[in-house]
């Protein structure tokens, strides 16, 4: 029994009873070093009897190996992986070097761990161990933490054991922090270990510095005499725990023999734990085998079938404290023993270490090492490679080229402040033209990472002209990253679009065939130089094109995606061309799903649920906006904010939906990314709107409508019209009309001129009026954007019955509740009751059918199932286990009343 755990004791014991009985569950015990972590970790590992047990931990000198920590948790599984469908198979296999490929997404790495732990939990439950997170390579934590996201309904427990919950992407699952134990416990337990007597102050002052920490209780007195403990001398004033521990057991280490201290430096350095590799490396250190006797006496090594120190902080505390030489001394001895055949990246890594100053073949091999890294979808392990690799590097030309290769790598491994350093380095060097574009480039897409203000527009606008005489294609690329960038800085530096516009036009004609992306930096430049009417054929020709590219290709889905990372919502959006928004998003999600492109996922996600909100499919956007959070969780990667915020919006329901709009607000500020101004603007309109709050809708419209953020501008100038009509602001909501028509005649959809036809309604009298409505329901009805459909019915429907027709009224207002009811659009719809309700109709209250008390997780699996769609399809689309899938229908089934998938239907 683990004194003052009790509690904590109880909460593993319910999990582990949870998992027996066929759930699933996560946790991460967190606290400060020596906490206790490991110990419950162990005391787990104990009651999992009749469970198949599973333990990793990271080593700080492996975080650099990606996959590293995964292949440790998972290796004695890997003979089932052949179950798995082949993409997953195929990617675990390339992660942990089982075979040779191109790099495997992140993404199919975890649904492969996902899978496996799946398919090992039906024979008997699963209990994995993963201690010292904080230093574990980044790959393996967020594969990791993606399958604790997503474990349900499987009979396997996962606990993480870390320092702070935010440790290697962890946030969001459930925590259990753990503080110190109580004054009695401490006293007990430090008298446990006391063999003579402690005087009472000695003691309190003890337990007091200790701050209940029962490692830093049970090492403290180690090394003291009993005349030290008894008078109170040699007890140091306060210092941070992980030092305190450290000091304690790097006492009882200096109290060994000199063999014995440099075998336990060598294992330090060693993070496998391959005890032969351990004495091939002393052998050449000419260390005997009688040094570890002590070591294991003291109670601070264990060489058992695997290399195990008493604590990580042992580990820790033996390499710090080490000579620099002494280091060396090790790595060369580790390097000189390591395979660099069977193992040629800890080979090269253990030579670097050795390293006395610059070496050119280190280096080399350290390149070598980051390719085979990134091969296995490694970056964060390729950008210690290379950053290392930069550090022995002795040609200052090499050095630069290689400084600006790490920078990149740390960019796409989510490490911008790293990234900035090293171009700093490269800065340094002797730059040629090429890199020194390269290097303004990387500065540009450093700034829009970190921050997604107005500082990366200029940057990329500088690249984009040095790499002109270069590089025409990186060129017009590098010009699509500063319009990317300068959209979203939107309103906060309004004249960055329109610098990048200008210099963009310009541009010499493509001596080839002009790719998509050339149609496309052309139009944009058409659009904020001569305007939205001139530029709807160019950026059509531009869409055209996405439209026509393979998909399947690697390039057409790079450039599918730069359609949507130009705007957070589609051009398509800003073309009021709902077809052509309708097919990208599709295609775009299906490559990205295809490719496990977890970069792209997100935003692709919100790309389309935004679709879905407008298109009356609330369900579908918010379980796409769901998956999205998730995967922005668990890479850390930016939550796309504007879809959540439509969907709100939409709902009408104003609590969650003004929380929401505030948050957004505070960070588009913080972050000085105007576009999302922008949409939280359309965001308040519509649900003012909704509401019937007409004066408070007027003004949020008017803010979001004062700079053209692509795509937003069209939407909101709706709002605006509406909301000024119904609010006495008749002279705005006019000038609004006239520029809301300058766009969809340029733009001729259905979509665009049934809106147009709408609002013209609003600001027209008799029977005109009663004509536009007819033709914006009958030009709507031929598009996709139903709410937009059953807005333009209940505006009629009101019109009609102020015009005292109250039967017509009623047909259109009937069919607009029911359409909005079902929608979850319940504002609009509460609204369309109000009016039918002074019709003099009677409306009932909605009654609950048994579809609207599913969650929106258990409709989408529904829709899956009900297309055919097998447990497996399902889960791999979802991103959750066969049998997660399987425990969702068996909900789904008991709520609608049905037995089979055939009744789906």
């Amino acid at each position: 029994m683990l004194r003052g755990r009790t509690i904590e004791c109880r909460r593993l014991d319910q999990l582990l009873a949870e998992a027996r009985s066929g759930h699933s569950g996560t946790l991460v015990i967190s606290g400060e070093p020596g906490i206790g972590k490991s110990a419950l970790l162990d005391y787990l590992a104990g009651q999992a009897s009749g469970c198949r047990l599973m333990r990793a931990g990271g080593v700080e000198s492996e975080m650099e190996l990606a996959f590293a920590g995964l292949h440790q948790l998972c290796f004695p599984m890997l003979h089932q992986v052949k179950a798995l469908p082949t993409p997953l198979r195929d990617a675990l296999g390339v992660a942990f070097g089982l075979r040779a490929g191109d790099s495997p997404d992140r993404f199919l790495v975890g649904m492969g761990v996902l899978m496996l732990f799946s398919e090992v939990a039906q024979e008997q439950p699963l209990v994995c161990l993963v201690d010292d997170v904080q230093w574990l390579d980044q790959a393996s934590v967020q594969a990791l933490a993606f399958v604790g996201r997503r474990l349900l309904a499987d009979p396997v427990l996962l606990v993480f054991a870390a320092r702070e919950i935010d440790e290697g992407g962890l946030v969001g699952l459930p925590e259990m922090v753990l503080a110190g134990i109580d004054d009695n416990d401490a006293r007990s337990l430090l008298a446990s270990v006391i063999g003579g007597r402690l005087d009472a102050q000695v003691r309190d002052r003890v337990v007091a510095e200790t701050h209940g920490n029962p490692l830093a209780l049970l090492e403290w007195p180690r090394g003291l005499t009993p005349a030290q403990l008894a008078g109170g001398f040699h007890l140091p004033d306060a210092w941070p725990m992980a030092s305190r521990i450290e000091e304690s057991f790097l006492a009882r280490v200096k109290l060994l023999p000199p063999q014995t201290q440099r075998l336990l430096l060598t294992a330090a350095a060693e993070p496998v734990g391959d005890v032969p590799l351990l004495w091939r490396a002393a052998e050449r250190l000419e260390i005997g085998a009688q040094a570890a006797a002590p070591a294991e006496s003291a109670g601070l090594l264990d060489l058992g079938t695997r290399v195990r120190f008493r604590h990580p902080l042992v580990r820790s505390a033996v390499y710090r404290d080490a000579a620099l030489s002494d280091r060396r001394a090790v790595h060369c001895a580790l390097a000189e023993a390591t395979d660099p055949q069977l193992d040629p990246d800890r080979w090269a890594w253990h030579r670097a270490r050795a390293a006395l100053g610059p070496d050119e073949a280190v280096a080399s091999e350290l390149e070598q090492s980051a390719e085979r890294a990134e091969a296995r979808g490694g970056c964060a392990a390729a950008a210690a490679f290379l950053t290392r690799a930069t550090e022995l590097t002795p040609d200052p030309a090499r050095r630069t080229a290689r400084a600006l290769a790490a920078a990149q790598t740390k960019l796409n491994a989510s490490a911008p402040d790293a990234a900035y350093e090293l171009a700093t380095t490269a800065e340094l060097g002797p730059l040629d033209e090429w890199q020194h574009a390269r290097l303004e480039r990387l500065r540009g897409q450093i700034a829009f990472a970190q921050s997604r203000g107005g500082e990366a527009p200029p940057l990329l606008l500088h690249a984009a002209k040095l790499l002109e005489p270069l590089d025409p294609v990186l060129a017009r690329e590098t010009y699509l990253e500063a319009f990317t960038a300068a959209v979203y800085a939107g309103r906060i530096s309004s004249d960055a679009v329109s610098e990048v516009a200008e210099s963009a036009q310009a541009l010499p004609a493509s001596p080839t065939s002009p790719r998509p992306v050339d149609l496309l930096v052309a139009g944009m430049a058409t659009r904020f130089i001569d305007g939205y009417a001139a530029a709807v054929p160019p950026l059509n020709r531009a869409l055209s094109a996405f439209r026509r590219e393979d998909s399947g290709q690697e390039n057409g889905i790079r450039w599918l995606w730069t359609t949507c990372r130009v705007t957070p919502e589609p051009v398509a959006c800003d073309l009021w061309d709902d077809e052509t928004w309708y097919e990208l998003a599709t295609r775009t999600v299906k490559c990205a799903r295809d490719a496990g492109t977890l970069g792209v996922l997100p935003a692709a996600f919100a790309y389309r649920a935004c679709f879905h909100v407008l298109a009356g499919e609330f369900a579908e956007a918010s379980a796409l906006i769901d998956e999205a959070n998730a995967i922005a969780e668990a890479t850390g990667s930016p939550h796309a904010r504007f879809a959540s915020l439509v969907l709100a919006a939409w709902r009408g329901h104003p609590a969650p939906a003004l929380e929401l709009i505030n948050a957004s607000s505070h960070d588009a500020t913080m972050r000085g990314e105007g576009r999302l101004l922008g949409w939280v603007g359309y965001a308040t309109a519509v649900l003012y709107n909704g509401l019937g709050d007409y004066a408070t809708a007027l003004p949020a419209a008017q803010r979001a409508a004062e700079y053209d953020d692509l795509g937003i501008l069209g939407l909101t100038l709706v709002e605006l019209i509406e909301a000024g009509v119904r609010s006495g602001g008749r002279e705005a909501a006019a000038a609004a009309l006239q520029r809301l028509e300058e766009r969809t005649r340029a733009s001729g959809t259905e979509w665009a001129l049934g809106t147009q036809a709408c609002s013209r309604a609003l600001l027209s009298d008799g029977e005109a009026a009663d004509a536009f409505y007819r033709e914006a329901i009958e030009r709507l009805g031929r598009s996709r954007i139903a709410v937009q459909l059953a807005r333009a019915r209940l505006l009629y429907g009101e019109w009609l019955r102020r015009n005292n027709r109250r039967v017509d009224a009623r047909q259109h207002l009937r069919e607009a509740y029911e359409v909005f009811r079902r929608m979850g659009a319940d504002a609009f719809a509460e609204r369309a009751r109000g009016e039918l309700l002074a019709t003099g109709e009677t409306v009932r209250k909605p009654t609950a059918e048994p579809r609207d008390a599913l969650t929106a997780q258990e409709a989408h699996i529904a829709r899956l199932a009900r297309e055919g769609h097998t447990n497996t399809e399902i889960g791999t689309q979802l991103f959750i286990s066969p049998r997660t899938v399987e425990w969702h229908l068996h909900n789904v089934f008991g709520k609608l009343g049905i037995t089979s998938r055939k009744e789906l239907r």
